[in-house]
């Protein structure tokens, strides 16, 4: 049985993101949405990748977590560890699309630059690391079935 993903090749040119010049100073970010009910009813993992060292966090998270929660989950989480980012880059998804989290990252001074569509090697860093994550998951939980009742 192979978990591997495929990884089909670009057609283009990759285009080269910026170094970071400190540790944590640029981060990519994103959702893996899809999974099983936790025990804590979270159903979402939010993933945080420095761009440099590739080092991650994994944040449980649950699907109707308000946009607060989640700002509140990132300063707890990532800022309190490593210091606000200079630039993030994430997919379009709502939760970082809205007006609150524009002013959240306005607030704390962090540009918020956004993948282009159909187009994920713009975030490879953090599409890379979630296929990694779906792998593991896919070998580590067993497959969630409604048992047959005889």
């Amino acid at each position: 049985m192979f978990v591997k993903a495929e990884h089909p090749v670009s057609s283009s040119l990759l285009q080269p993101t910026v170094v970071p010049e400190w540790k944590w100073d640029r981060v990519t970010m994103d959702f893996v949405s899809g999974l099983p009910l936790s025990l804590k009813k979270k159903d979402m993992i939010w993933v945080v990748v420095h761009i440099l060292t590739k080092s991650t966090h994994f944040i449980h998270v649950r699907t109707g977590y308000s946009l607060d929660k989640l700002a509140e989950l990132y300063i707890s989480e990532i800022v309190r560890l490593h210091g606000v980012p200079l630039s993030i880059v994430s997919d379009r998804d709502l939760r970082f699309t809205s007006r609150f989290w524009k002013k959240v990252h306005e607030a704390l001074g962090t540009k918020l630059h956004f993948s282009t569509a159909f187009h994920p090697q713009t975030d490879g860093q953090s599409e890379r690391v979630i296929q990694i994550l779906e792998d593991m998951l896919r070998c580590c939980i067993p497959k969630f079935e409604i048992p047959t009742i005889d």
